[in-house]
């Protein structure tokens, strides 16, 4: 049996570091599309250079490839550097794997792009997408290109777990700047996923899944939420964070935020129900995230305890 040949984009980024050793495991020949960080050779089959934004860098480089498994994206505020990454940067990708004849081209984007909810028990085509910010606007749109040429498209909510910037670094700011009480008693339902559950997932998808299965768009969540209460009371255990205690309303909470100096979306995250069904992605893929909060921070909690007074 010849062993599936997997192009790579976000090797280096959060998600893409728990992937490749799996990919490796599964007896991939992985391609690497490397851009402005260092990748060693050593550690992969090939590594490219190449740049989304340039479309010209990309000519080749999915040539003899089975599967594109592409991870990266640009996070952010600034709309133009979205539009030339996530939506851009996407059909240049999508336009070079139709070329070389790719079977399979699996995405990995976010179900932030429905917008700030409330989302309850949400299963894939529930609801039409309604993003709020540059990046979640740009990742839809950069989907569509994926979907219409016949690929899949993975949507998680949270992802937390060695690597994250983002989640727990956010939450943190959170429940320093709510002194009076999380909101609506911590009711929020939300989906949060690990991030070797979620590799795992993505790994199996691209290697294991039959093209015609890798198709449309699979929520990627456990199929149990936690509510915000859980989260900061997992977080203080594992973690040591602030435990909240009290309760305010949504609107307090918001005020309070905002005279911290933090975000206000940041409570359109944490404390407005997300909750997504990944029903789709257990039946076509033959598995999906599972790993229970605590479990998932235990694991990752001496990275966290290290790394998150320097974020």
């Amino acid at each position: 049996m010849n062993r599936p040949r997997v192009l790579v984009t976000g090797a280096t980024g959060f998600v893409g570091g728990a992937v490749l050793p799996l990919l490796r495991s599964a007896g991939a020949h992985v391609r690497v599309l490397a851009h402005r960080r260092s990748v060693a050779p050593g550690s992969y089959a090939e590594v490219v250079d190449g740049d989304l934004t340039d479309p010209a860098t990309l000519r080749g480089v999915c040539r003899d490839v089975d599967t594109v498994l592409h991870l990266a994206s640009y996070i952010g505020k600034e709309e133009e550097r979205c539009v030339a990454v996530n939506v851009e940067g996407t059909r240049h990708l999508v336009e070079e794997a139709e070329r070389a004849g790719v079977a399979k081209f699996v995405q990995l984007s976010t179900a932030a792009v429905y917008g700030n909810g409330p989302l309850r028990e949400l299963r894939e085509g529930g609801v039409e997408p309604r993003p709020v910010s540059p990046t979640s606007r740009s990742r839809l749109r950069g989907e569509q290109f994926v979907l219409r040429a016949g690929g899949a498209v993975l949507r998680p909510y949270l992802v937390y777990g060695t690597g994250d910037r983002w989640v727990l670094p956010a939450l943190l700011r959170v429940v320093r700047a709510l002194r009076s009480g999380l909101p609506e008693r911590g009711a929020a339902m939300l989906s949060l996923t690990e991030v070797g559950d979620l590799a795992a997932s993505l790994a199996h998808m691209a290697v294991s899944t039959p093209p015609r299965r890798a198709a449309g768009v699979f929520h990627a969540c456990p199929s149990r939420p936690v509510s915000l209460r859980e989260l900061v009371v997992g977080a203080h255990r594992h973690l040591g964070f602030t435990l909240v205690a009290g309760d305010q309303s949504f609107e307090s909470a918001r005020g309070e935020l905002v005279r911290a100096g933090c975000d206000a979306h940041l409570l359109d995250l944490f404390g407005i129900d997300h909750w997504f069904v990944a029903t789709r992605l257990a039946t076509v893929v033959g598995r999906a995230p599972e790993t229970g909060l605590s479990t998932g921070l235990a694991a990752h909690a001496a990275w966290y305890r290290e790394q998150l007074p320097l974020l």
